[in-house]
């Protein structure tokens, strides 16, 4: 079966990661890749133990790193009976097989593992489709390494017919499969554009966000509602849309799944059911992790996606700082005349930068402390009521009476 040959793992499984410094990516940068795809690693249940990192132009077409290095890497797996090697990117199927064949192990590249994690995480129906239809658009360019076993049986000369048959028969079954999950997804997106009509003219808000910044947990603060949290990455792979009601104002609240770097368009694109969400959403809650040393760098892949794939750059944003119970920095040396880094500036001194950037249209919150919510609920309000108000003019009267009453200005 076809099935049989998608990846997946046991759990703790012993495994390294590989990166490349390249003329496009530093060291600094390769290290900070592989701490996401450690944690990546962690999530779908391996324990990393060792990384292994080289300096080449661009990656080798047939091993990805230099015979030197796989050879250090080889050594290193039978040393310490380590059953999966990870690669930071996508590899080819040529350069899996060679892989294989050299270091005698399971091989994954970021991709794959991804789907691994999304394998595991898909709860519905809906979630289901999309990873498998993921899975399938990954596996067909890779099909050839899955047939290695006829290397074995085959002769060599007159005897490579059943082998390409047997791939391009499999080959046939993929597209085949292909087509019938885009059909499924087609009918899933009819009857969740048939939801989102039934819904009526309501407010919606959309959290979107780097994966594990703490969508989930402001869901489940503002809508007093258990949607699944947990730290790791790829917690919540289905869309959960709440109704949620803010003084008087009621609007409709989606938590979607998050975004990752380097990860392949059409993998995305297999998640548009969900993502339509955000494409139809009045105004998104863009979630961000403070505390993390390359935040800013998260926000320019979230807002890359949302543009490229989602077409929502435009939308009107508020920029939600989480995590800020978690923000540690080096306080500056007043002597030191050079200019503040990520690494010597305060909280408030990013306050005061940020509120700037984004005129005020943005909050520093704790989710997990509570921190300053009351802070998000205002500012929530005032951006769903200028949408709410120019939707419906006739209920502005209504807005400005209910604020007298309450005694706000």
């Amino acid at each position: 079966m076809i099935e049989d040959n998608i990846i997946n793992k046991e759990e703790n499984e012993r495994t390294v990661l590989v990166g490349l410094v390249t003329q496009k990516q530093s060291e600094a940068k390769v290290n900070e890749y592989l701490d996401e795809l450690e944690f990546l690693a962690k999530t779908a249940g391996a324990e990393p133990e060792k990384r292994f990192i080289q300096k080449l132009d661009y990656p080798n077409p047939r091993t990805y790193v230099g015979t030197g290095k796989l050879e250090e890497i080889r050594q290193y797996v039978e040393e310490h009976e380590i059953g999966l090697v990870i690669f930071d990117d996508d590899l080819s199927s040529k350069q899996v097989l060679n892989i294989e064949k050299e270091l005698k192990v399971k091989i994954l590249d970021r991709t794959s593992l991804i789907l691994d994690i999304f394998a595991k995480r898909a709860q519905t129906a809906t979630a289901r489709t999309q990873v498998e239809l993921a899975q399938y658009q990954y596996l067909l360019p890779r099909l050839t390494r899955m047939w290695t076993h006829l290397e074995r049986q085959r002769g060599g000369i007159g005897m490579r017919g059943p082998g390409e048959t047997q791939i391009e028969t499999d080959r046939r079954i993929i597209l085949d499969k292909i087509s019938r999950l885009k059909e499924e997804l087609k009918d899933i997106d009819k009857q969740k554009s048939i939801q989102r009509k039934n819904r009526g003219n309501m407010t919606r808000v959309a959290l979107v966000g780097y994966t594990n910044v703490g969508k989930s947990t402001i869901m489940n603060l503002l809508s007093k509602s258990d949607v699944f949290a947990e730290n790791k990455l790829f917690a919540t792979l289905d869309t959960t849309v709440r109704k949620v009601t803010i003084d008087n104002l009621p609007f409709l609240l989606s938590d979607t799944v998050g975004f990752i770097r380097k990860l392949p368009t059409h993998l995305v694109n297999s998640f548009k059911s969900t993502l339509d969400e955000v494409r139809e959403a009045d105004l998104l809650m863009h979630v961000v992790d403070v505390s993390h040393p390359n935040f800013e760098e998260q926000i320019e892949v979230v807002d890359k996606t949302l543009s490229d794939v989602c077409g929502a750059a435009q939308k009107p944003q508020i920029l939600v700082f989480n995590k800020i119970d978690a923000f540690k920095y080096t306080p500056k040396d007043p002597d030191d005349l050079t200019p503040a880094t990520r690494e010597n500036m305060s909280l408030e001194d990013f306050k005061k930068t940020w509120m700037a950037k984004m005129n005020n249209n943005c909050v520093f919150i704790s989710a997990k402390d509570k921190t300053n919510i009351d802070q998000l609920k205002e500012l929530l309000y005032e951006k769903a009521k200028e949408i709410h108000v120019e939707r419906f003019p006739y209920n502005d009267f209504l807005f400005q009476k209910y604020d007298e009453d309450m005694g706000n200005d």
